[in-house]
């Protein structure tokens, strides 16, 4: 088994996709960093985690729509002298909507919970980062966005937008950092089986009269692997993405929607 020892920040950690990159990450001998709005949430997956691989795993509670918050957050990094090798940024998610134009009040708070406030976030940590590419260290930084980055879907209005935000930050902010010799790259998902997924999937499945599985047969059936993705799939793509995998990458999205996307 793998002993890497390098600190990974993860934001969403006690999230369905969050826990099972932890995991991983644990499994591999990884020192975490789990940020969450909900500390309590945040103690126990520590606690999982020790029984997974007995490790350092730090809990420290951060709410994406409070900039205050933002800031005590990258101090307390900098004050506990933590020193990040990768990070993994997953900026909460928006509920689906066919609203293409709802009221600025609706749109001040899902700018600032879902990308103003992460990259806050991945700003005030960044001073945590010290990376040396003359010696061989690079600092990886994996942000999860979502296919609405790269097609745009009805149902998901607000998504088609903020998401495709990050993908231009993302660029950008590879041509900033990348002579310091931190990667940024993103991953772009499908639906994604998480416990809160396969929660709605159940709900319509009652509401149409059919089988969990039938109605995961319907859902998939245009997609060319015929399934959705399990968050463990997710795990194995950013461990990679933090590994010697993206030496050379920076700047780039990776799908993981089983094919869907069909865009060149």
């Amino acid at each position: 088994m793998s002993t890497d020892s390098r600190s990974v920040l993860v934001t969403g950690a006690s999230g369905g996709i969050g826990r099972a990159v932890c995991a991983r990450l644990a499994q591999s001998g990884r020192a975490l960093v789990l940020a969450a709005r909900d500390q309590g949430r945040l103690l126990a997956l520590c606690d999982e985690l020790q029984s997974v691989r007995p490790g350092r795993y730090e809990a420290i509670p951060v709410d994406m729509g409070d900039d205050l918050a933002i800031a005590a957050f990258g101090e307390r990094l900098v004050d506990q002298g933590t020193v990040l090798d990768g990070v993994v940024m997953m900026p909460p998610q928006m509920p689906p909507t066919n609203d293409c134009m709802p009221p600025n009040d609706t749109w001040r708070t899902l700018f600032q919970r879902s990308f103003i406030g992460p990259l806050g976030l991945l700003k005030a940590a960044i001073p945590a980062m010290q990376p040396d590419p003359a010696q061989g260290q690079r600092v990886k930084v994996v942000i999860i966005s979502a296919i609405t980055s790269v097609q745009a879907l009805g149902n998901y209005a607000t998504s088609n937008v903020l998401r495709c935000a990050w993908l231009a930050e993302a660029k950008t902010l590879a041509f900033a950092l990348g002579a310091r010799g931190i990667h940024i790259n993103t991953l772009s998902l499908g639906a994604t089986l998480t416990p809160d997924y396969m929660a709605s999937l159940q709900r319509r499945a009652e509401q149409a009269g059919v089988s969990f599985a039938q109605r995961l047969a319907d859902e998939t059936s245009n997609i060319p692997l015929a399934k959705y993705g399990r968050p463990e799939e997710v795990a194995v793509v950013v461990e990679q993405l933090l590994g010697a995998l993206s030496d050379h990458m920076t700047g780039a999205n990776l799908l993981h929607d089983g094919g869907f996307t069909r865009a060149y």
